[in-house]
Parts: C-alpha cells; structure tokens; sequence
C-alpha cells in the first residue's frame, strides 16, 4: 500500500477547516470594478454577495456538510440563505443561478419548505426565460454583460447542475432532461476532438471557439461537472455512457500536461503560463472521484492525489487557497489568460474543499492509500 509523503488524513481534516474559515472571511477590498448591467456594483469575492464565486463556495461547504454532518456548517449555510433570499434575489442570468445549487442540494436533505418555492420559481424561469443558442444551448448572459449566441464551459456548472440537482430531489424530470441536454449541446461545440480537451467557448456569429483556448479552470467544470451529473441525477444510459466517453478521452488529455508539481498550468497546453490551483482543485477532485467510483484506472487516483499534494501546499495560515486566477471572461487570444490576474475567491476555496473532502475517501490517517 503506498503512502502520500506528508499528507496524512489528520493533514487533510485540518486544511477543510482553515478552507472554510478562509471562504466565510473573503471581502472586496475595491480592488476591481465591475459594475452590473443593472448599474448595482458587481461582488465576486466577498461571502455575503450571491453570485456565482459564492454559489460554487456553498456548494462545496454543502457537500463537506453533507461528508462530515457538522451542525455548525448546516448553521452557517441556512443562514447565508437565509439572510440573502430575505434581502431580495438578483436579477436572473447563467452566474446567477449558481447558488441554486447548493441550495437543492441542502433541500434534497432536509425538504425544508422555506426553501422549495424559490428553487421551483428558479427553475421555472430557467426553463422560460434563460436566451438560447441555436439547438438550444444556454447563453451565457451573466450580471455584467449579454453574450449572444455564445457558449461556455462554465454554463454546465453554474445551470444545468443545478436543473438535474432539483429535478431529481423533485421529481420533475424535464429539468434533469434539460440539463442532458446542455451537456450534450455543449460538447458538441466545445469539446476538442483533435486532443480531448475543451475549450473555453463557442460563438455561432462566426461559428468559432474565440481564441481556441485550452483553458484550465474551464476543463476542471467538466472534469468535476460530468461526474457531479452522475451523482446528481439519474441520467438516460446513452447520455451517461456518451458523457462518460467524453470525460475519458479529456483524462487521456490532461494526464500528461500535469507539471511536477502535481499542478496545472492555466492554459493546459501552455508551459508558458503560470500553474493555476483552483483547476488543479478541480481536475484532482474529478480524478480522484472518477476512480472511486470504478470509471478510470488507478492512474486516475495516483495523478489526483498530486493534485492535492499542490493544493495542500497553497493553503496559507489563514486557509486562503492562493494562485487562484480572477474570474475569467472570453479570451480572443491567448495572451489573454495568461495575464488574468491572482485572487483569492469563493470558487478558489470550493474547489480545493472538493479536493480535500473527496481526497479523504482515499488516504488513510497515516498518509495510506486506500
């Protein structure tokens, strides 16, 4: 049985600590300026805000709730919804609708009715309201700026999560069909099929992938995202088997583009730009998940569990995931991620949560592999 050097499960257990005081202590400090369509000023960073940094940010302290049964994070997490869908929701859009699901995740357990008929009235509007691409895509119309006829990676994580998460938990099954859809809709445009990896978009004015960027974090959502669908919902046998196909042949893909340190470099394909560890979250989570649930070889788990050594080593004193690229818009070349500044964010600590919660299901108490 092989041992991961200096990480050991008590090593873990501590870093899911500092991650989620780190992500509940994250304010703007003004740093950038971003304001809305609406003319309210944009917050990405600070915990109290709901958009989607903080809808990635509940999502992964749900499902460290959901692992470890702490009352107190059961507490902190009502109460964020609490307190926001008292102050009045935002405006609908893809970033928007993030929070959405952790919020079905936290019914599905509890079938608290305080929360069901704002998820349903959500979910309605998605299903009606959301603008559409050509074949029925979601476009990525965000808080800050309309992208018409577009398609991102991040769209699958932030909306159609959350359609299958909620159609399931309520039995309503166009929404888990319309998150089928999305998938499939988006790896059509999306998904590389000269390396297996996927690009960050696809506009149809023009029918391109913008800068054909191979863009980290925008992997990790569908490294991360495919298997989070499975546990989700129940998912149509061809859809699943399809979906399946795709994440393999990205695996295949990013495997050799994992530096030594365990991370990976904000444009995969790039040694030139710098070593990115929200993604590495992210892929590690996937990989690590993957073969727990017998979808890929032990390779998987070996090239996780390096990812989490790398994640471990950029949690700080305070428990801020560091070298966390901003969030990210389109790039029309490549110079553009590669200057994409460093930010600690809600989806920098999710990710890294993820990855520690799923890495405990794989490393023993002394640093053994299971």
């Amino acid at each position: 049985m092989a041992v991961i050097e200096a990480i050991t499960g008590q090593d873990i257990r501590v870093g899911l600590d500092r991650l989620a005081t780190g992500m509940t202590g994250l304010k703007h400090d003004g740093r950038f300026h971003e304001p809305n369509l609406d003319g309210t000023a944009g917050d990405y960073i600070s915990f109290d805000s709901w958009e989607w940094p903080q809808g990635v940010g509940l999502y992964g302290l749900l499902k460290l709730w959901l692992f470890t049964g702490r009352d107190d994070l059961q507490q902190l997490i009502e109460g964020w919804y609490d307190a926001r869908i008292k102050a009045g929701l935002p405006s609908l859009n893809v970033n928007t609708t993030a929070p959405m699901l952790g919020l079905s995740v936290l019914w599905a357990k509890t079938r608290d009715p305080r929360w069901q008929p704002v998820l349903d009235g959500w979910a309605n509007r998605c299903m009606t309201e959301l603008g559409r691409t050509p074949e029925g895509g979601f476009e990525h119309h965000v808080s800050d700026k309309i992208n018409n006829n577009e398609l991102w990676d991040d769209t699958l994580y932030m909306v159609a999560l959350f359609l299958a998460s909620y159609g399931q938990a309520s039995g309503r099954r166009e929404l888990v069909v319309e998150a089928e859809r999305q998938f499939l809709v988006h790896t059509r445009y999306l998904a590389d099929t000269e390396t297996g990896l996927w690009f960050h978009g696809w506009t149809f004015d023009g029918r391109h992938n913008f800068a054909r960027a191979r863009w980290a974090r925008g992997n990790a959502w569908i490294t991360a995202g495919i298997l989070d669908l499975m546990d989700l919902a129940d998912i149509q046998e061809p859809v699943k088997g399809y979906l399946l196909g795709v994440l393999k042949a990205q695996v295949d893909a990013l495997l050799p583009l994992q530096a030594p340190s365990g991370a990976w470099r904000t444009l995969l394909d790039d040694p030139s730009s710098y070593e990115e560890i929200s993604s590495t979250a992210g892929i590690g989570y996937g990989l690590m998940k993957g073969y727990r649930l017998g979808l890929g070889p032990v390779e998987w788990r070996d090239a996780g569990l390096k990812a989490l050594a790398a994640v471990m080593k950029n949690i700080d004193a305070s428990g801020t995931v560091l070298n966390v690229s901003y969030g990210t818009r389109m790039g029309h070349d490549l110079q553009f991620y590669r200057d994409i500044p460093i930010q600690p964010t809600g989806y920098g600590q999710a990710l890294a949560i993820l990855c520690l919660q799923e890495a405990l299901q794989h490393v023993g108490e002394n640093g053994e592999t299971r």
